[in-house]
């Protein structure tokens, strides 16, 4: 017999960041140098780029942001909120003065 006060949480299926934010998947860290150096498994070098995978109403409607749905950027990791949405947990929540750089290709 169900309780009157319980409530039913539904999956979460999409997060839209709002405001001046964006939301990134960062890119995976890397496990093995340039110079083609294998790293063990508790080192790593931080990696802060990723894809803007989804842009507030507020971004997209502002011509001076450069920024655009799966732009690869450069961004600060200090200033990034992880959002728990995923298991392996790349996705972050990011304000767009923590984008630093977009990496495009003429």
């Amino acid at each position: 017999m169900k309780e009157k006060n319980e409530i039913k949480v539904e999956p979460i299926e999409t997060v839209e960041p709002i405001g001046k934010r964006v939301l990134i998947r960062k890119d995976e860290d890397k496990k093995q140098t340039k110079g083609g150096i294998q790293l063990p498994d508790n080192i790593e070098i931080p990696t802060i780029t990723g894809r803007v995978v989804e842009i507030s109403a507020e971004v997209e409607s502002t011509p001076e942001l450069p920024l655009r749905k799966y732009d690869k950027v450069l961004f600060n990791p200090k200033g990034a909120i992880p959002v728990d949405f995923e298991g392996d947990n790349r996705l972050f929540v990011v304000e767009v003065e923590n984008v630093v750089a977009v990496f495009r290709k003429e």
